[in-house]
């Protein structure tokens, strides 16, 4: 999903580096990733969200302030509620590629780099 043009990860500049790191920010609190796995299987609301991750309202409210600033999650108002959504396809493939590795490091799946590098040799 790079929009038909290659992503060039060796040579990130330090702007670039700096989006990166503040979005990876919404993986570094379980609550976050856990609202952000509900709403990959649906748009819903807040009251939806906290019921589903176990969280009050306010502390939910609280992490889509971060996710929305982020440009993880939009909101679009229905009524009295807001409905949340991933922002886009990409917030998914994020969500699922720090979900598989964290996998397969867990379960030993993973090779380590100095292991292919050793084997390639």
């Amino acid at each position: 999903m790079s929009h038909g043009h290659e992503v060039q990860l060796a040579f990130l500049d330090a702007d670039t580096a700096q989006w990166v790191a503040d979005t990876m920010q919404a993986l570094a609190t379980p609550s976050r990733v856990r609202i952000l796995s509900r709403l990959a299987s649906e748009p819903c609301s807040v009251g939806e969200l906290s019921a589903a991750v176990s969280m009050g309202q306010p502390a939910v409210s609280q992490q889509l302030r971060v996710l929305r600033h982020l440009g993880l999650v939009v909101g679009h108002r229905e009524g009295r509620q807001v409905i949340y959504a991933l922002h886009n396809d990409h917030v998914r493939s994020l969500l699922t590629e720090a979900v598989s590795h964290t996998e397969h490091l867990r379960l030993g799946l993973a090779s380590r780099p100095a292991e292919r590098n050793v084997a390639a040799a």
